[in-house]
């Protein structure tokens, strides 16, 4: 027997409520709350059982975990994001920007998974089965035992997917599905909640590992309930620039592994290919000898990459000069900027200042600051940064430098890829790494003054570009593009 109800669901937290109000209780939104109907099967029927359940507790050390065995999916990048391999069983949610990639990667595993595991199932209620032909002979993909599934109703799935039992399950998207027993549209809260414990149950009783697409909103999370997030048991997140050839796998949520490892990846006609070493891939374009660019060593979870930091200054005739930055917090830069005027000495206040980490890449971590920092002193003093130099540490308030974590891992990736020197701040007991000449300071302006010093070099100048030698100052003074 079903019975009908109306409640009122927000739309930003999925909390319900018994009537309308014009500010949801639980998250504080305004105009968030939206009608809709449900019926619920009132008839009451057992729970199914989920394989591992025990029906009274049990002393953990008595546990038994054996059999337990990861399979292999799609290259050492993506096995690694997700904690050595796929477990089965689990549901693993991917979300990212419209056009990142997320369909073709995961097309890619799954004839991965088809070619050297077993049959897996790709359901996409977005394209139909000739569109996904299509874009897996442009990758070179004719696995065997893929198959291919052009479906909208979940209830179906479901049902073929009970029927083929298949080792691997693919939905595409789990906002684009529906259940026909609730009546709200597909990927309304209800639906989009009621739809991914289905898929999760299913997941469980047969021992069937599962990837969804998570569509994204504008903030970039996951659209939906917050809730889906919490009932699946991984949460990755495909970031890059559309417009840029490298994205990063990242891991937010992992129940099976750490979430401290990244994959890299380089898109190309074939797909989504493993990028083995993203710091000699980042630095492959870098112009060593303009002003204005600086190296920097990032970590990404727990590897080091070294990316290039670019800045521009530019004399503005606006009250309001410019920042704008692309890969870099603009909070942040603008507290830079604020240190570089106030503690350096740097007049920035009428001049248009520009941020932007090549490559495409988005970077948190305050180890930046200084690269990003000495490159907009380098800009603006139209001076070149010591080209085999690269930078680690976080800039404060007063001007200081601070140490950032795992600076050994850090410092032995800069001299693996030929570095020479790298400026670090005097708080952090850089250890002895052979072939490299660490640099200590502690504060921002001898730092920028060491990174700037080029003996031998004809200040103000560039390979191929007329002697500015007459708009550079001495290091003791400063001066603009004015």
């Amino acid at each position: 027997m079903a019975k009908a109800r109306t409640v009122f669901v927000c739309q930003q937290c999925g909390s319900q409520q018994s009537r309308w109000m014009g500010r949801c209780p639980d998250c504080g939104t305004w105009d968030s709350l939206v009608e809709q109907t449900e019926r619920r099967d009132v008839t009451p029927r057992s729970r199914s059982a989920v394989p591992g359940m025990q029906s009274r507790p049990v002393g953990l050390r008595d546990v038994a975990i054996g059999g337990f065995v990861r399979l292999p999916v799609l290259g050492s990048e993506f096995a690694g994001v997700l904690g050595g391999g796929l477990v089965p069983g689990s549901v693993v949610l991917i979300g990212g920007e419209p056009g990142i990639g997320k369909s073709s990667l995961l097309l890619q595993a799954a004839a991965h998974f088809a070619e050297h595991v077993g049959p897996a199932l790709y359901v996409s209620a977005e394209e139909s089965v000739q569109q996904i032909k299509l874009r897996a002979a442009r990758m070179g993909l004719e696995p065997e035992h893929l198959l291919v599934y052009s479906e909208t109703n979940l209830n179906v799935i479901l049902d073929q997917i009970a029927a083929l039992k298949p080792h691997l399950v693919v939905v595409d998207s789990i906002q684009t599905v529906y259940l026909d027993e609730i009546s709200s549209a597909a990927g309304s809260v209800s639906q989009v909640r009621e739809g991914a414990l289905r898929l999760l149950r299913l997941a469980k009783d047969h021992a069937i590992p599962m990837f969804l697409v998570g569509h994204v909103t504008k903030e970039g999370t996951i659209a939906g309930p917050r809730v889906l997030e919490h009932i699946v048991d991984v949460v990755l997140y495909l970031e890059g620039d559309r417009f840029h050839q490298y994205r990063l796998l990242r891991g937010v949520k992992n129940r099976f592994g750490s979430t401290d490892e990244v994959g890299v990846f380089e898109m190309t006609a074939q797909g989504l290919c493993e990028v083995p070493n993203p710091s000699q891939a980042f630095l492959s374009e870098r112009t060593a000898d303009a002003p204005g660019s600086a190296v920097a060593v990032t970590m990404e979870g727990t590897r080091p990459i070294l990316v290039e930091v670019q800045a521009l200054t530019a004399s503005s005739a606006s009250a309001q000069p410019r920042r704008t930055a692309n890969g870099f917090d603009m909070n942040r830069l603008l507290m830079l900027v604020a240190v570089l005027t106030k503690r350096v000495g740097l007049p920035l206040f009428n001049q248009d200042v520009y941020v932007n980490i090549v490559g495409g890449l988005r970077i948190d971590e305050p180890a930046v600051d200084l690269a990003v920092a000495v490159a907009i002193a380098s800009s603006f003093r139209n001076q070149r940064v010591h080209p085999d130099l690269a930078m680690v540490g976080e800039v404060g308030l007063a001007g200081e430098l601070r140490s950032a974590g795992q600076l050994e891992r850090r410092l032995m990736e800069a001299s693996g890829l030929g570095f020479t020197r790298a400026l670090c701040p005097e708080t952090a007991h850089p250890p002895r790494v052979d072939g490299l000449d660490v640099v200590m300071a502690r504060a921002l302006a001898d730092a920028i003054e060491i990174a700037l010093h080029n003996p031998g070099v004809q200040h103000g100048s560039a390979r191929g570009a007329p002697d500015a030698g007459s708009q550079t100052a001495a290091p003791d003074s400063v001066s603009g593009d004015q």
